[in-house]
């Protein structure tokens, strides 16, 4: 059963909630209602599924323009997942190396090789991409 776009009930939904390019607070929480109401629906039909896809490109448009998040570089990543996880500098002597290679890979004073990228996301049971 191929189920069809239908346009009327789409624009019957786009004129119940009215999308638009979000340019204030007010209009950031309406979209995350919306956004919110139509991710955690049941059933959803092909125009639910795409009024969300639309309203979420509108919130990820303001979020990028008005929230920027700075790139983490990999030293602050092995930083953060340390601290979240209780990790200390020795826990790492048997996964990269040394204490004084692990300091400076901490430190962000040397590089993590493609080898630790691998242990770490091994250690940490994450990507070892995070770490390149």
């Amino acid at each position: 059963m191929t189920l069809t776009f239908n346009k009327t009930a789409y624009s019957n939904l786009l004129s119940q909630y009215i999308p638009q390019v979000i340019e204030t607070e007010e209009e950031y929480d309406r979209a995350l209602t919306i956004a919110e109401k139509l991710t955690f629906a049941k059933n959803r039909t092909l125009e639910e599924k795409a009024l969300h896809k639309l309203v979420v490109a509108l919130i990820e448009a303001y979020e990028t323009e008005n929230y920027p998040m700075k790139e983490s570089t990999p030293h602050e990543i092995l930083q953060h997942l340390m601290e979240s996880s209780s990790t200390k500098q020795a826990d790492l002597v048997s996964v990269i190396g040394s204490s004084g290679v692990v300091s400076e890979v901490v430190n962000g004073k040397r590089s993590i090789s493609k080898a630790q990228a691998k242990a770490l996301g091994d250690y940490f049971k994450v990507s070892s991409n995070l770490f390149i």
